[in-house]
């Protein structure tokens, strides 16, 4: 099952959503409504092969915290993902068992590619 992982409040999240071809099917999960299970994101990490690369460093809990001065370890990543859904770097499209992490016109581009 292809899914996307979202925030319904995220205008870029939203925009993206808005763009996507309209035969996709991607099954819509709004992070925020219903946080990301221990497995869901473990599933990310063996497709991403890092918790950091799901981490959102925009987070504003991010700069609040302190964050990005303490030396944060894979475990720490996970652990702070699955306690707040602000540091899930958004939006996660996960097709054809690929992952797609963020909203970089690049990285937007590759998911239309492998929705069409």
């Amino acid at each position: 099952m292809n899914k996307i992982y979202y925030l319904a409040t995220c205008d870029t999240c939203r925009k993206i959503i808005k763009s996507l071809p309209e035969d996709h099917d991607l099954a819509f999960h709004d992070i925020k409504q219903n946080p990301i299970t221990v497995e869901e994101l473990e599933e990310m990490y063996r497709l991403s092969g890092s918790y950091e690369a799901l981490f959102s460093k925009k987070a504003q809990l991010y700069k609040s915290m302190d964050l990005k001065n303490k030396s944060l370890t894979e475990n720490d990543y996970k652990k702070y993902i699955l306690e707040h859904y602000t540091f899930l770097s958004r939006p996660v499209f996960i097709i054809n068992d690929k992952i797609y992490i963020g909203n970089t016109q690049q990285n937007i581009l590759q998911v239309m590619k492998a929705l069409g």
